[in-house]
């Protein structure tokens, strides 16, 4: 019988390294301050950026600061509205920016970077 390692539920960055991901057109991180490389113990700085870029991953959509679930929600339903039309997942992520300050300016709402500036694109790596 062969002894399996209990599983701490915790995906590191050398963890999705390992990974096959050359299928996956897309990754979307929403969760806060995906785009940051951190320094961890025995792994270096191995940002979750580069760790699927090394997977394979071709496109990937992170965020750069704490984001607020409504603004999350509002900026991710119109990504996938411009995404799934066809445009690219860097066009996609602009326009969504772009319309989310059309909107919070015609609302009369606060146009800062915070409400639409985390969201950040990388791939075409391959």
């Amino acid at each position: 019988s062969h002894a399996v390692a209990a599983e701490d539920g915790m995906l590191t960055s050398a963890e999705i390294a390992s990974l096959d991901m050359s299928s996956a057109r897309l990754v979307v991180l929403s969760a806060c301050e995906t785009g940051l490389g951190k320094l961890v113990d025995r792994e270096g700085v191995l940002g979750l950026r580069r760790a699927f870029q090394v997977a394979g991953a071709q496109n990937l959509v992170m965020t750069l600061w704490p984001v607020e679930d409504e603004a999350t929600r509002e900026w991710i339903s119109h990504f996938y509205a411009f995404y799934l039309k066809g445009r690219s997942a860097a066009r996609s992520s602009r326009e969504a920016s772009l319309e989310i300050l059309r909107s919070r300016r015609a609302n009369g709402r606060s146009t800062l970077p915070f409400y639409w500036g985390a969201f950040v694109d990388a791939g075409g790596w391959r």
